[in-house]
């Protein structure tokens, strides 16, 4: 008689809907992040067979940073697609920053451009795309809601890259995930920890809020972007930029290296 017992080692979670081998990637996680500093929720979704393990801090409120460029990006071009608004040369050059090298000008100058006089166009499009839980915070700024003062859930970022990968029409979807692809050296961590063999796409933010530092990290992975993963640590004051982006990067380097 052959097969697993459920539960055994070889597959720890039986009802996760991923094979063994991911199962114990996942056990693997648990375990590392129960021992970094602060929380980090993620969420890891299989587009092929719409399997998603989700770990106990996926719904938790975080700021975004930015990685609500992506969603500003997703906007964009809906609405340009739609006429509702027509997205010049320059317009185009400043979501290739963005979305390069997280250039926060860039987002300043299309937030503001394209907010519309009551500042909610951005706000009110969003949960199209998937951040039904996304809630503009108050800030230091008199513009209001801003891109850079809003917090999402790890969930809300799943649902995004989800909205790129399979909603998108093709020349959009084409344009941003070779962006993401070839992002510039600050954005290559988090979720580009699968590895070079995994072709990793991702957008990344990370702040530094009253409340402490946060590094998060959304992106595919795999074959036809098989795989996405969405990552929001939230340090607490327990760490800063260097030990948020090691434990995003290796949560993903857990659960994708030597797979592809």
């Amino acid at each position: 008689m052959s097969g697993h017992t459920p539960g055994s080692a070889e597959c720890p979670l039986p009802d996760a809907g991923f094979d063994c081998d991911f199962q114990r990637r996942i056990v693997a996680v648990q375990e590392y992040l129960a021992d970094r500093p602060g929380t980090t929720g993620v969420v890891l979704h299989d587009q092929q067979t719409g399997a998603v393990w989700h770990n106990d801090h996926a719904t938790d409120p975080t700021w975004t940073a930015s990685t609500i460029k992506l969603a500003m990006v997703v906007d964009l071009f809906t609405r340009d697609r739609a006429g509702e608004i027509t997205l010049t040369a320059d317009d185009r050059a400043l979501i290739e920053a963005m979305l390069n090298s997280s250039d926060n000008d860039a987002a300043d100058a299309l937030w503001y451009r394209y907010a519309g006089a009551d500042h909610m166009s951005f706000n009110e499009n969003f949960p199209a795309y998937g951040m039904t839980s996304l809630v503009p915070q108050k800030g230091y700024t008199e513009f209001y809601p801003y891109w850079g003062f809003q917090k999402c859930t790890p969930e809300d970022l799943d649902r995004l890259i989800h909205h790129v990968l399979t909603d998108l029409p093709e020349p959009d979807r084409s344009y941003i995930l070779g962006e993401m692809r070839s992002v510039a050296p600050n954005q290559q961590w988090g979720v580009w920890g699968a590895g070079a063999d995994a072709a990793p796409g991702n957008k990344n933010g990370w702040s530094e809020e009253d409340g402490g530092w946060v590094m998060n990290s959304v992106g595919f992975v795999g074959p036809g972007e098989r795989y996405t993963l969405a990552e929001m640590n939230n340090l607490g004051g327990e760490g800063g930029y260097d030990v948020g982006r090691e434990t995003v990067t290796h949560v993903a380097e857990l659960l994708f290296a030597g797979r592809f």
